[in-house]
Order: structure tokens, then C-alpha cells, then sequence
């Protein structure tokens, strides 16, 4: 939590570098390859701070991220592409700080075979996310993107897009990087178990118990 709130009320210097921090993990990860994904948070002005477009995530800099008002206007580099996706959950959900869009392997495949992540598999997803449901097909960079996000945008941190990747959002930039790691382990463990032939999902029992601890432990309501 004292990260958290530190990185909310930090400086935009302070923002821009663990951008670049996150952008390099998820290249290192594997999350991202080429010039794929972006990164964006909100500043303490009301800006945000978002990737440049075309920009290899593993070689970024912070000369490479551009400040733009929350009507995407400004800046003197061009934004990604798919800054609407960004402007649309920021606009949506004034508690998000930050979001990441990737194209993790593992979770991609179940989004490109139309296969959402929204099972009761895994206790820490259920209690951290509660299901990565599937959005359907957008054509990148246009606004039928946010359109297939309205269903889900208000509900959940972590969401598939067909045939795309994946978007996670959080309360700063590592809460929704630290989402896209653990949508990526829960798509292989999920994979890897699909393979063996069975998935066991948790119980009716299993979850009550579940929602009893995560409720004592942060409460608040675990969906699933």
C-alpha cells in the first residue's frame, strides 16, 4: 500500500521511469515482441503519460512517452495507436492509474482460440482478478475496441481481446503490470493442465471459503 499511494502522488519524472521500468520487463518477459503493446498511466495533473507509437518496448526511453490531455490531444510525438483503448478505460474508470496491453503468449492463444479465463481454476486469480473474461473481435487502433470493452471495462482489471492480446489496469503501473504476469501464468498453468486432460475447478465450498478469507484479509467482495 505504501507503494501504491507513492506512486500515485509521485512526480512525473518519478511516473516516466517506471515506464520505461515496466515497458523492459515485459519485453524481457516475453509479453511483447517487436514494437507490439503500450503502457499508460495517469499523472497527478490529469494527463497521461502513454508510449510512443512504434517503439520497441525492450529499447525504450523515456524520450520515447508522451504527455497527452485526456482527450488524447497534445504531445509531440504520436501516441499508440491504440490510445483510444487507453482514454476509454481512464474515462470509464476514474480509479485507474495505469494500464498495460500486451500479447502474452499463452493468453493470447486462448483469446485467438475464443476461449475466455473466466473458470474458478486458480484461488489467486479468483481473489486477485475475478475471471479474465474475453472481449470480442475490434479492429486494432479504431473504436470498435472500446466498444467490445464496454461490457467489462467497470468489472474487471484484466480482459482477453479476441484474436489481440490482453489489457490489464490498475492503481499504478506495477498493480496492472504484476496483472498481466499472473493472466500469462494462470493462461499456462490453465494450458499446461488442458493438455494433461483435466481442469478441476474450484467448488461452490471452495469459493465461499475463498471469498471468507479474501473478505477478512482485504474486505471487499471476491467475484467467481
Amino acid at each position: 500500500m505504501e507503494r501504491m499511494n507513492h506512486e500515485q502522488s509521485s512526480s512525473r519524472e518519478s511516473v516516466a521511469a517506471a515506464m520505461v521500468d515496466i515497458c523492459r520487463r515485459l519485453a524481457a518477459k516475453g509479453l511483447v515482441v517487436a514494437t507490439d503493446g503500450n503502457v499508460s498511466s495517469r499523472l497527478p495533473s490529469g494527463n497521461i503519460l502513454i508510449t510512443r507509437a512504434g517503439v520497441n518496448k525492450g529499447m525504450i526511453g523515456e524520450s520515447d512517452l508522451v504527455e497527452v490531455r485526456r482527450d488524447g490531444t497534445g504531445g509531440d510525438l504520436r501516441p499508440t495507436t491504440e490510445i483510444r483503448m487507453h482514454l476509454f478505460v481512464y474515462e470509464r474508470r476514474r480509479d485507474v492509474r495505469a494500464i498495460v496491453h500486451a500479447h502474452p503468449p499463452f493468453a493470447t492463444a486462448f483469446a485467438v482460440a475464443g476461449i475466455p479465463l473466466d473458470r474458478p481454476v486458480l484461488p489467486e486469480v479468483v481473489a486477485g482478478l475475478g475471471g479474465i473474461p474475453l472481449a470480442p473481435y475490434a479492429t486494432p487502433s479504431t473504436d470498435e475496441v472500446p466498444d467490445s470493452l464496454l461490457p467489462f471495462v467497470e468489472h474487471y482489471t484484466a480482459i482477453l481481446l479476441s484474436n489481440h492480446g490482453a489489457i490489464t489496469f490498475g492503481t499504478d503501473l506495477h498493480d496492472a503490470y504484476f496483472k498481466m504476469e499472473k493472466v500469462e501464468h494462470a493462461a499456462e498453468i490453465i494450458y499446461r493442465a488442458r493438455m494433461l486432460g483435466t481442469v478441476r475447478e474450484l467448488s461452490e465450498d471452495d469459493l465461499a471459503r475463498l471469498r471468507a478469507v479474501a473478505y477478512a484479509a482485504h474486505g471487499r467482495e471476491v467475484k467467481g
